[in-house]
């Protein structure tokens, strides 16, 4: 059976080049720059220190770009260089393969045809997973990947761990934190995170045991690529999703935000009054500085809805503070008694919350359990009134 390849849309020619990275993969380097070169000639090899005949190899092809690093310093030091290079000659993406003949030089019209027909974005190969001869560790961390990238970027990707991608160079991040193998996660989430459109094209790809060269470590790059996510899931829970909550709200206001997100919503009115009563909870119970991550992970684990959880959370609003922590003292001292009552007013400070702690903690589940029910209940009397007025009309 003929393998279909795609032809590049004539009458929109992107400003692209190929970056290809490799390391100790001679068996295989030649055949890839042979089969780029049928696409393209804008092509940059960065020799990332290799120590086999890579350097005799690249000699045969001393048209192209070539990037050398006296020694190994790893695949993402070796992309950056490669996009730095890239900007230098004013290309606008740069299409980035490997060199271990995993991928098929006849999937780089399906990549530009991609950006010209729907427009700009971070392109990732989406691979058959489940293909004969594909490691099973290989298939067992690309879902790994997928489930943090999503959880960071709200995105669903099929394949995030693909080393055949575009990228737009103009708009992804200038700067980065790691240099090996986790720099391809932590570009595709930072890109994510500054709203640029990251998703999948399905791509051809061959295993061949014989030839393929690995230079993934499992303990060291698994440990880095665990501890890169520990931090960027840190950053989305406790920067970026309330940024982009409070961006969204905003630029929607407080009434479009409530119609869209609440009143329009699809989920059923219990299903929404439960994520209003769980937000309201979270945002009054003293966990203060873990709100966030408490709440999204609560809204998940029921499976209710995150954005008006999340919403709700936020009910303590530094204006509210000194009436939250004054009604928990209040609360709790019908069941924890203290020797000095307690007054709204200038006089309060925080050692009298600390010498009430007790009274302080027992009262404020209390009171947000009340505040949850309460808002709970209002929120489903409310959305029953409006679902049966809209039905009505």
């Amino acid at each position: 059976m003929e393998t279909f390849i795609p032809e590049i849309n004539p009458t929109k020619s992107l400003n692209f080049c190929v970056i290809v990275p490799t390391y100790n993969n001679h068996k295989t380097l030649a055949r890839v720059l042979d089969s780029v070169l049928e696409y393209t000639t804008n092509v940059i090899v960065v020799n990332d220190g290799s120590t086999d005949s890579t350097n005799e190899i690249l000699k045969n092809y001393s048209n192209l770009t070539q990037v050398h690093h006296p020694k190994n310093a790893g695949k993402g030091i070796a992309l950056q260089n490669g996009f730095k290079k890239a900007l230098e000659l004013n290309h606008d993406y740069a299409i980035t393969i490997d060199s271990d003949g995993q991928h098929f030089a006849s999937d780089i019209p399906s990549f530009i045809n991609e950006i010209n027909t729907n427009g700009e974005a971070l392109l990732i190969g989406s691979r058959n997973m489940t293909q004969e001869n594909v490691p099973k560790k290989s298939s067992f961390g690309n879902k790994f990947s997928n489930f943090w990238f999503w959880f960071e970027t709200g995105i669903k990707l099929e394949d995030t761990q693909s080393g055949y991608r575009l990228y737009p160079l103009k708009k992804i991040p200038k700067n980065y934190f790691t240099n090996k193998f986790e720099f391809e996660i932590e570009v595709i989430v930072r890109a994510a995170w500054k709203g640029i459109t990251v998703k999948n094209i399905p791509i051809q790809v061959l295993y061949d045991p014989s030839e393929r060269v690995s230079h993934f470590r499992p303990f060291k790059d698994f440990t880095r690529i665990s501890i890169l996510n520990t931090i960027l899931v840190a950053i989305a829970i406790f920067y970026i999703k309330p940024r982009d909550f409070f961006l969204r709200l905003k630029k929607k206001g407080i009434k479009q935000f409530l119609l869209e997100n609440i009143l329009h919503n699809e989920d059923s009115n219990l299903k929404k009054s439960l994520s209003i009563a769980l937000g309201t909870f979270i945002g009054i119970a003293p966990f203060w500085g873990f709100q966030t991550i408490i709440v999204l992970f609560l809204a998940i684990f029921f499976k209710l809805n995150k954005v008006i959880a999340f919403a709700f959370s936020n009910v303590s609003f530094p204006v509210f503070i000194p009436f939250i922590i004054y009604g928990s003292l209040k609360i709790g001292s019908y069941f924890v008694k203290s020797g000095k009552p307690l007054l709204l007013d200038t006089s309060m400070t925080f050692a009298d919350i600390q010498n009430n702690i007790s009274q302080y903690l027992i009262g404020s589940f209390v009171l947000a359990t009340i505040m949850s029910i309460t808002f709970g209940l209002l929120g489903y009397f409310l959305l029953t009134i409006f679902s049966t007025f809209k039905n009505k009309k």
